[in-house]
């Protein structure tokens, strides 16, 4: 599973740890990642991450 980060903050949101402070637990690909999602830093959608290198 690839990880993604926030275009804006540089919060990298890994799939083997999930998101647990809000709702998403670990092996949660970003791809599942409900659409109303949020970074849990800056609060910017989905569409503002990218894949991390």
């Amino acid at each position: 599973m690839k990880k993604y980060v926030c275009n804006v903050c540089g919060y990298e949101y890994d799939p083997t740890i999930g998101d647990p402070d809000n709702g998403i637990a670990p092996g949660t690909p970003f791809e599942d990642l409900p659409e109303d999602w949020v970074c849990p830093l800056c609060g910017v959608e989905k569409d503002n991450f990218s894949p991390a290198e």
